[in-house]
């Protein structure tokens, strides 16, 4: 296991199926995965049934990040790489969980007026190298050519994700067209691993992927788990602005502290608006609550791509679907229902 068990937090009592039995909160990281942080948190009923738990938490999370991984291949594995590999060549046989993460984005591109965007690997990975540049080499920062961005985006069609569900297939027909799912990926993963935890008797448990939060049940102690939301200001005191009270729900924050460079005293942060191809610049974070880790983590983009005012009657008329904002200027903004899960 390349993960590592940290202590034992605590023993609690619960009672089912009228027997009283000891569990145990453990916790297990991850740095393999996804590019980013894992984290693991299960009650189990003792170290063993903790390990098979474990075991079974990172086959999952190694087979997501290799199927939804955009830059290596794998040996005996069709993943997203291959699939934009072979873009205008032919149909890529793939895994049925990556026609579902397609056929999901699809969906969620449909229902946010196209403000996320998977077939828009064309012009973040001009971005992405533009911004990799300027952090080796600051002085020389620069933000790219608003043509080529353009030209780019002339392969962005989702039209051209051709999906066969009989044959198992997907095919780029636009040669230039490149899949890129890290608006999707790491919250549709989550939403996934833990039905599966579920499916092997897992009541109580959290999961999260680089910040992409989905929780299990409530905790051992009958009392909801407790979650932070970081503040966008990496240079303020306070690392959270509210901690949230949670069961049985997903959150997921999109903001602009994490992957940016700067031109001219400008951040320019990863999250590209569709239709501009440029970041926005009036917010600084957005955070989703709800059910579906896989829709949380779609929304957290799209909303964030969105003017406040359009967000907010987004989420106001979108089902069991919460919000925050945090501006630009520090102004914090709720959602009708996100305060009840407020605690501090």
């Amino acid at each position: 296991m390349k993960g590592f068990v940290t202590a034992v937090l605590l023993a609690l009592l619960l009672t089912g199926c009228g027997q009283a039995e000891q569990r145990k909160e453990f916790d297990i990281q991850y740095f393999e995965y996804f590019d980013t942080f894992t984290s693991f948190t299960v009650y189990a009923e003792d170290e063993e049934q903790f390990q098979e738990y474990a075991r079974l938490f990172e086959s999952e999370l190694e087979a997501y990040h290799q199927m939804f991984d955009i830059y290596h291949s794998y040996d005996g594995l069709n993943n997203l790489k291959t699939i934009n590999d072979n873009a205008g060549i032919t149909p890529v046989q793939a895994d049925q969980e990556i026609l579902g993460l397609l056929e999901f984005s699809l969906e969620e591109y449909e229902k946010t007026g196209g403000m996320v965007n998977v077939a828009m690997g064309s012009v973040l990975s001009i971005w992405h190298e533009y911004r990799e540049y300027a952090l080796s080499d600051p002085d020389r920062a620069q933000i790219p050519d608003m043509g080529n961005l353009q030209k780019a985006a002339e392969h962005m069609d989702l039209e051209n994700i051709q999906i066969d569900r009989e044959k198992s297939t997907v095919y780029l027909s636009d040669p230039s067209m490149r899949l890129d799912v890290g608006a999707v990926a790491k919250g549709y993963a989550a939403r996934r691993i833990c039905e599966r935890l579920k499916e092997e008797g897992v009541s109580s448990a959290l999961v999260s992927i680089g910040g992409n939060v989905q929780i299990i049940g409530l905790k051992g102690n009958g009392k909801p788990w407790r979650v932070g939301i970081q503040n966008p200001d990496t240079l303020a005191s306070i690392s959270y602005l509210h901690v949230l009270e949670l069961q049985d729900l997903a959150l997921v924050t999109s903001g602009n502290y994490q992957r940016y460079y700067q031109v001219d005293g400008v951040r320019y942060h990863h999250i590209i608006d569709p239709e501009t191809l440029m970041p926005r610049q009036e917010l600084a974070s957005v955070t989703i609550l709800c059910p579906d880790g896989g829709r949380a983590d779609a929304l957290s983009t799209a909303v964030f791509n969105m003017p406040l005012e359009e967000g907010m009657r987004f989420v106001e008329s979108a089902e069991d679907v919460e919000a925050f904002w945090v501006c630009e200027d520090g102004r914090e903004v709720f959602s009708s229902g996100f305060e009840k899960y407020v605690s501090d």
